[in-house]
């Protein structure tokens, strides 16, 4: 799937900087998440979620998440949660196909400094991104907790332009898969990147694309074709 129509001409240049989202974007860790929330769910007594109630609901961080469905003993239920995902999570954390080669693209061709915003606790987001080897690849790595507030609230993005030059702050992607991702985005005033799955969800209007009310400023089936595009617009520049 190509980009759809740039709400400005600045979307139809290369990026001066990208930022990611993690989960879901760069790796696929549903299983992890599912089966800690599982878990974290039947020690309070409650249903556990399938898993596209998982893709559907995980969104925010825990400190944003836990207090609705634990009520005050949120604290508890985060801290079982962790302890459950920390066990497994590095061996079933898997890269999305396309990843490695997008990331070798922005390091060694195209000189396009990455940073990663996740809502995943910041110190088991590094853990992955070390893991597979990714951590070269990235100025700057900020998850749940590292801001004073977490995603979509721009202060995690903060952080990653702190480790940027104001000329590679001008034209920054955030590239995600949820309607989080994009409003993230728009909070921060990046480039709102769609790429995935949640593709099928985006309505359009006239010539505006809109993912739950959020402007897209690209959309994308797959990191492949985000790469694609990526590489014709660093060849015109």
């Amino acid at each position: 799937m190509g980009g759809v129509t740039p709400r400005d001409q600045t979307v139809s240049h290369a990026p001066t900087a990208v930022i990611f989202d993690w989960d879901n974007t760069l790796v696929d860790s549903w299983a992890t998440i599912h089966e800690a929330l599982a878990g974290t769910f039947e020690h309070f007594g409650l249903p556990a979620w399938s898993m596209d109630e998982v893709k559907a609901q995980v969104r925010q961080s825990l400190r944003d998440s836990f207090p609705r469905y634990f009520g005050d003993q949120w604290e508890a239920a985060r801290d079982i949660y962790l302890g459950r995902f920390e066990a497994i999570h590095l061996t079933r954390c898997v890269a999305l196909p396309g990843a490695a080669a997008l990331l070798d693209g922005l390091t060694t061709r195209w000189r396009i400094p990455a940073g990663i915003v996740s809502n995943k606790t910041g110190r088991l987001l590094r853990k992955e991104v070390d893991y597979l080897g990714w951590s070269a690849h990235f100025v700057s790595v900020v998850g749940a907790g590292d801001a004073i507030s977490d995603k979509p609230n721009p202060a995690p993005v903060d952080l990653i332009r702190k480790e940027l030059s104001t000329q590679q702050s001008q034209n920054i992607w955030f590239i995600g898969d949820t309607d989080i991702d994009m409003a993230c985005a728009h909070n921060a005033k990046c480039r709102a990147v769609l790429v995935g799955d949640e593709t099928k969800d985006v309505t359009v209007s006239g010539q505006l694309s809109q993912l739950n009310g959020w402007a897209l400023d690209y959309q994308f089936s797959d990191l492949f074709a985000l790469t694609d595009h990526l590489a014709k617009l660093n060849q015109t520049e």
